[in-house]
C-alpha cells in the first residue's frame, strides 16, 4: 500500500504546486504525517504557520489521502473563513484601534462561531454551516458550506492556531514602522494579546495534536505571501496587493509569526521544519 500512497501524493503534488517531487522526499517527510494523523487517537488537531508556507496545500494532501486509504473522513476548518466581516472590524477600528480594520490578529476573528462549529463536531450534531471569506474583497462571503456527513478526524488550519500570550517585554518593543508609528501606546497590541490570553486560548485548548510548519525566519514570508498573490491573480485575473501593500500588510503578523518561530516549536507535538524553498528539511516528534 505504501507505493501506492506515495504515488498518490506525488500526483497531488504536481497538481496542487506544478513542481515534481522525488518519491524519496515524500516517503521521508509527508507520508509519516498522514500516517501520525490517521491513525492518531487523538480527534481534534490544529496546523499553524506563517502565511504562504503550504499549510493548505498540506491540509489537501492529508484530507484526501486519509479519506483514499485509511477510509477515515477529515472536516477540515479553515481560521480564516472565521474573520469577522468588514463591517464588524470597522466597527472594532472605531471602537478600539484603526489596525483592527485589517484581518488577521486574534480579534479579527469570529471565535464564538468557530467553537460552536468545534462543539458540533464533538457532538456529531450535523449539519455544521461553515462560513466562507472572500478575500478579493476582504470580506465575509453571503456563500456557506453545509456539511452533512459525519467527520472522524477535525482538523483546523490557521497562521496563529496554538499560539500562546506573548510576553510584555517582547510585546512592548518596537519591531516595525507600523508598531512604531500606528500603535504607540500599544493599545492594538494589549488588546489582540488579551484574545490570545482568553477566547483564543479556549479555542487551542480544544484540540489534543498541535502540528506547527517552522519557517526559517520570517524574512521569507513576504516573497511567499508573493507567490500567494500571484496564484490569485491567475486563477481570478485580479491583483488585489502590490509588494508595498503587501509588505504593510504582512507587517500586521510579524511580531506574532517571530513569537511563534520561538516558542511553538518547544509546544508543538510534531514540528515540521520548512526550508527557504518551501520544502521540508526535517520532522520533530516531541
Amino acid at each position: 500500500m505504501k507505493n501506492k500512497i506515495v504515488n498518490s501524493i506525488s500526483n497531488d503534488l504536481n497538481i496542487l504546486t506544478k513542481k515534481k517531487f522525488p518519491k524519496k522526499y515524500i516517503s521521508k517527510y509527508i507520508l509519516p504525517i498522514i500516517d501520525n494523523i490517521a491513525n492518531s487517537k487523538q480527534k481534534k488537531i490544529l496546523i499553524s504557520g506563517s502565511q504562504g508556507i503550504g499549510k493548505s496545500t498540506l491540509l489537501k494532501i492529508i484530507e484526501k489521502n486519509v479519506s483514499k486509504f485509511y477510509k477515515k473522513k477529515i472536516l477540515t476548518l479553515s481560521l480564516d473563513d472565521y474573520y469577522l466581516s468588514k463591517k464588524e472590524r470597522l466597527i472594532l477600528s472605531k471602537k478600539i484601534h484603526p489596525l483592527l480594520i485589517t484581518r488577521g490578529v486574534p480579534g479579527t476573528h469570529d471565535i464564538n462561531k468557530l467553537t460552536k462549529d468545534i462543539i458540533s463536531f464533538q457532538n456529531k450534531k450535523y449539519p455544521i454551516i461553515k462560513p466562507i471569506f472572500d478575500k478579493l474583497k476582504d470580506d465575509r462571503s453571503k456563500k456557506r458550506e453545509k456539511i452533512i456527513k459525519k467527520a472522524d478526524i477535525l482538523m483546523l488550519e490557521g497562521w496563529c492556531c496554538g499560539t500562546p500570550p506573548i510576553q510584555k517585554k517582547y510585546l512592548y518593543k518596537n519591531i516595525n514602522f507600523l508598531e512604531k508609528k500606528e500603535d504607540p501606546e500599544m493599545i492594538w497590541r494589549n488588546f489582540y494579546n488579551q484574545k490570545l490570553k482568553n477566547e483564543y486560548a479556549n479555542l487551542f485548548n480544544l484540540f489534543g495534536k498541535k502540528i506547527f510548519l517552522k519557517s526559517p525566519s520570517f524574512d521569507y514570508v513576504l516573497n511567499w505571501r508573493s507567490k500567494q498573490e500571484k496564484m490569485m491573480i491567475k486563477k481570478h485575473n485580479k491583483k488585489i496587493m502590490n509588494k508595498k501593500e503587501l509588505k504593510y500588510f504582512i507587517s500586521h503578523y510579524e511580531k506574532i509569526t517571530k513569537f511563534m518561530i520561538k516558542v511553538l516549536p518547544k509546544k508543538a507535538d510534531i514540528v515540521i521544519k520548512i526550508d527557504k524553498n518551501q520544502r521540508i528539511k526535517n520532522l520533530i516528534y516531541n
